[in-house]
């Protein structure tokens, strides 16, 4: 393969293209089956990487790791209040989803992309580090656990995984929901550690919305390609 000089500027029709669907709030299952069968499209080249942006109902997830053992209150409990609780095979243990978290799923194919696991997941903490800090909040990494943390409290979390070289699954960003739920749990099986969103952070109300007007661009920066918006009746035929 032929390198190019160095300060050769990159044309258009070299930059990858990605779409990217915002879906709204959509129910927690409906979204999983639809990104699985997203996932079997891009292993056969029917689609482009796919970007999925979402927010969830009130709902805790199991990872591969299981983690009904961090788990404070009942299954009762969560049933009285509506709350489901789903085992999926993303990397991690119990966490929760609900309005007010900013959720990204990108259906990507990570060799095509050139992209290491570890580099992906890189990527996907220096999103939400980024999108912090349009909001003036100082967030990182941390060696306990993946995702990013503001002073030792988390404020966001990954969680992937990847069929056939094409992962889904991604990111949960805290922004301005009911921090209450994650005190039913041990976050990421985690113990002792708090929560935290970055309205709670910002000592006043950030919406999705808000920081949804930084995430294309920051997509764009940090993965390296172009983005076209999809409507979400463009993909519903995929399940």
């Amino acid at each position: 393969m032929k390198h190019k000089p160095q300060g050769t500027p990159v044309s258009v029709a070299e930059i990858p293209a990605s779409g990217l669907v915002d879906l709204g709030l959509s129910d927690y299952r409906v979204t999983y089956e639809l990104q699985v069968a997203l996932a079997e499209r891009r292993k056969k080249k029917e689609v482009d990487d796919l970007f999925l942006v979402t927010e969830h109902p009130a709902v805790f997830t199991l990872g591969r790791r299981g983690g009904r053992e961090n788990l404070a209150v009942s299954e009762q409990f969560l049933e009285d209040r509506g709350i489901p609780l789903v085992h999926i095979e993303r990397g991690g243990d119990i966490t929760y989803h609900g309005e007010g978290q900013l959720v990204l799923y990108p259906i990507i194919h990570l060799r095509q992309a050139g992209l290491s696991v570890s580099n992906y997941v890189f990527l996907l903490e220096e999103v939400m580090i980024k999108l912090a800090e349009k909001f003036d909040v100082t967030a990182g990494r941390d060696s306990r656990n993946h995702g990013v943390w503001v002073l030792g409290k988390k404020l966001g979390s990954v969680g992937i995984a990847i069929r056939h070289g094409v992962s889904f699954h991604g990111f949960a960003l805290n922004v301005n929901l009911s921090l209450e739920p994650f005190s039913w749990v041990n976050p990421c099986g985690l113990k002792g550690v708090e929560m935290t969103s970055l309205s709670k952070e910002c000592g006043q109300e950030v919406t999705l919305s808000m920081v949804k007007d930084y995430l294309k661009v920051l997509l764009e920066y940090l993965f390296k390609r172009q983005f076209y918006k999809l409507q979400k009746d463009h993909i519903d035929g995929s399940v």
